[in-house]
């Protein structure tokens, strides 16, 4: 079954670095292969480019795995973006903002990983097992994981539909 453009790019992305399993993620592992220099700091966490080297700076005060979320979020910025936000529309912005986020659920928990889990339900005995896995956050596990599963249902509806058609 097909998969999504987000799904396709970070697979790539981590096949390109040999980033199979999921204790080889972590932001210092994928910072030192795209070349990113990864900065801590008490300030929001946040993307910068300059001199044509890509920066993000984390909060300092961060959990471990609130880390690794913004570390993705950020590098969202840095993978799909260029500019400078500020001189942005607030739509741009807004836009710019969602697809980091996006990003950031498929590159902390990428689909390719899942499916290797076989994971065909949202308990909490999953959740729980999804978070100690990929080192996130309980409800950014559980938000993760209902995307995946609803995406799996999809698809599923969608091929069959699809199958039905062309054998009637």
């Amino acid at each position: 079954m097909c998969q999504t453009y987000m799904e396709d790019f970070v697979h790539e992305l981590y096949t390109r670095m040999d980033i199979l399993e999921p204790h080889q993620l972590s932001y210092q592992n994928i910072s030192t292969n795209l070349g990113i220099r990864v900065l801590h700091w008490y300030e929001s966490s946040q993307a910068l480019f300059f001199n044509n080297q890509s920066y993000i700076f984390l909060n300092t005060y961060l959990s471990e795995e609130q880390k690794w979320q913004d570390f993705c979020h950020e590098l969202g910025h840095v993978l799909l973006h260029a500019g400078n936000q500020k001189k942005l529309s607030k739509e741009f912005i807004r836009y710019q903002e969602e697809k980091a986020n996006l990003f950031m659920y498929h590159a902390c928990i990428p689909s390719f990983m899942l499916k290797q889990l076989k994971i065909c339900d949202a308990t909490y005995e999953t959740i729980k097992m999804i978070r100690e896995l990929f080192c996130v956050e309980e409800n950014f596990a559980k938000k993760r994981l209902e995307r995946y599963l609803n995406n799996l249902f999809y698809r599923h509806v969608v091929y069959n539909e699809q199958f039905i058609s062309n054998w009637l």
